[in-house]
């Protein structure tokens, strides 16, 4: 059972460790994630990239990054810089959004770079939300779905997997999750109403990949929307989304702080999410997956669920990056 499918990690540096490449192959990684630690000029992160690829099995790998644009820009100079959604919503119609995007796509995939954590589908509601603030396309769900929409269908006309975050929306918090885990009051049907919405629209630009958040919704779970069953079900079954849904960042102290590493991944997977994300905490990895391989062993993780996570990462393989 390839479970390291299920995994995109991170690397620590500007090249490959014999160590990461041996357990990147030993394990059939599913992924990798880049961070601006890993990124120096355009010919030593194309000639990372390539090593990676090198290290695939049966499938590629997810050369994944995050380029949203504005603050969230990993690649700086001399790699070309890109607006925020913010100032594209306020500047730019959607088409030029699309083509903004198809551009950043042909930059990425040029790269080595096939899988982009990006568009925010966040609406802004709280002015006082740094977290988000202008990586958010604005303040209503018609403006975020638009250009959110626009953006992922940019990214996949270029060749790039769009993935869309963070669900259901962390456009009303005031807590990072990197650092605390935010605690929200907001109500079954005003998120319905609001980040649902924008959600259901933007998954039609059949972006494949939605990423999780790291939020309680109170009045609905006591868990984070990462590993609740219920939040996850919204997704999977009342909106029909049949991508892969992915976890943010597993090492975020919103989780890490409340949470073992050993039992994050095996309750994520049970929740429902296919595909699990350790950029930072590189010790965490293999204990991550080594717990998850025990859970699979003992029968703690549904058998049938994690079959058809697998076969979906591989299927979005296919289909997008063969």
């Amino acid at each position: 059972m390839d479970i390291g499918q299920l995994f995109i990690i991170g690397i620590s540096g500007k090249t490959l460790t014999e160590n990461e490449a041996q357990f990147i192959t030993e394990n059939n990684i599913g992924g990798i994630v880049l961070f601006g630690r890993n990124l120096e000029s355009p010919d030593q992160l194309k000639k990372l990239t390539s090593q990676l690829n090198s290290l695939a099995l049966d499938h590629p790998l997810f050369i994944s990054i995050d380029m949203e644009g504005g603050r969230v820009n990993r690649l700086k100079s001399p790699f070309k810089l890109w607006p925020s959604a913010l100032e594209i919503a306020q500047t730019k119609t959607t088409s030029e959004a699309f083509d903004l995007a198809f551009e950043m796509g042909d930059q990425l995939l040029d790269l080595g770079i096939n899988l982009n954590f990006s568009p925010c589908v966040d609406i802004l509601t709280n002015p006082k939300n740094e977290v988000i603030g202008n990586r958010a396309f604005g303040t209503e769900p018609e403006t975020v779905s638009k250009y959110a929409s626009a953006t992922a269908r940019g990214l996949i006309k270029a060749g790039v997997l769009p993935c869309l975050k963070h669900f259901p929306g962390h456009g009303n918090t005031l807590l990072d999750s990197h650092e605390a885990l935010p605690i929200e009051e907001t109500s079954l049907d005003v998120l319905e109403e609001r980040e649902f919405l924008a959600f259901k629209k933007t998954i039609r630009s059949k972006a494949p990949l939605v990423m999780t958040s790291h939020i309680v919704f109170k009045e609905i779970d006591s868990e984070p929307v990462t590993l609740s069953p219920v939040m996850i079900s919204k997704l999977k079954n009342e909106m029909r989304f049949s991508g892969l849904v992915i976890t943010d960042d597993l090492g975020m102290k919103a989780i890490s702080n409340n949470y073992s590493i050993k039992e994050v991944p095996v309750k994520a997977l049970n929740a429902g999410c296919d595909i699990l994300l350790y950029c930072n905490d590189l010790e965490a990895q293999p204990v991550a997956l080594k717990a998850t391989r025990q859970a699979f062993e003992d029968g703690n993780l549904d058998t049938e669920k994690i079959k058809l996570s697998i076969q979906k990462v591989i299927d979005i393989k296919l289909k997008y990056l063969n």
